[in-house]
């Protein structure tokens, strides 16, 4: 299980990496044509902010073990990227978008911070 659970975590890391590093360096524009049409509703600098978020959380899931330290912050990083998502699946819900992609993201983020918290600390 244990194995299975850094496999996960590790997946969850690249796709926030991948996304957050992709709203920093990435013009609002580039990401509205390329199909992020949800850009529109948020600020150019909320939307680095967001992609800042993401890429603290991803390296928030990996590193601390990695590293040997503070690995507390293991679980707080999921939750955090799972509450991210939540309000990711609202702005999809309200825009009549498909949600099925954070939400998913949500609910796994959101089992890694239980399963971190409970049965298989790091």
């Amino acid at each position: 299980m244990e194995i299975w659970l850094w496999v996960v975590t590790a997946l969850v890391a690249v796709v926030f990496l991948g996304s957050g590093v992709s709203k920093i360096v990435t013009s609002r524009q580039a990401l509205y044509e390329s199909g992020m049409t949800y850009v529109q509703d948020i600020h150019p600098v909320a939307l680095k902010g967001i992609g800042l978020l993401e890429l603290a959380g991803a390296l928030g899931l990996v590193m601390p073990p990695v590293l040997e330290r503070s690995v507390h912050l293991v679980p707080i990083a999921s939750g955090a990227l799972a509450v991210m998502m939540l309000v990711a699946t609202a702005l999809h819900v309200r825009r009549r978008e498909p949600f099925a992609v954070p939400l998913v993201l949500a609910l796994v983020a959101g089992a890694l911070t239980v399963l971190r918290l409970t049965e298989y600390p790091v």
